[in-house]
């Protein structure tokens, strides 16, 4: 991990690059929101809102607009009634693909082995 330049200079973790990406993609849903738009590409709200389905409509369009305001989920709307929005990665969410794909495979590897029978084939 490269926290170079930021050793034993850290008050705030809020600070240092890495606190920046957390502040983008922590929390509970973020990551389960860009993992179902890598899955998908383009979903409209109440697809992905079905394909979390834990998630209340308030929490989803609040976290959808944090990660659009942090320049990681594109909101496309169609003028057109009734009105139609679609959600997708912006480039910029595109990139943190390889992070979010390097936590599946640790979870391949990691997860109980009980756990595992149901998602191995």
């Amino acid at each position: 991990m490269s926290m170079k330049g930021y050793e034993g200079k850290i008050s705030n973790i809020a600070d240092t690059p890495f606190g920046y990406t957390l502040s983008l993609i922590g929390g509970k849903w973020k990551m389960v929101i860009m993992y179902c738009l890598i899955e998908c590409g383009v979903v409209r709200y109440n697809e992905l809102q079905r394909m979390i389905g834990t998630i209340t409509y308030k929490t989803l369009s609040a976290q959808l607009k944090e990660l659009e305001e942090g320049g990681l989920v594109s909101r496309t709307e169609y003028p057109q009634i009734p009105p139609k929005v679609e959600y997708s990665l912006s480039e910029d969410g595109k990139s943190l693909i390889p992070i979010l794909e390097a936590m599946c495979e640790w979870g391949v590897d990691h997860q109980p082995k009980r756990a595992r029978k149901n998602t191995r084939k």
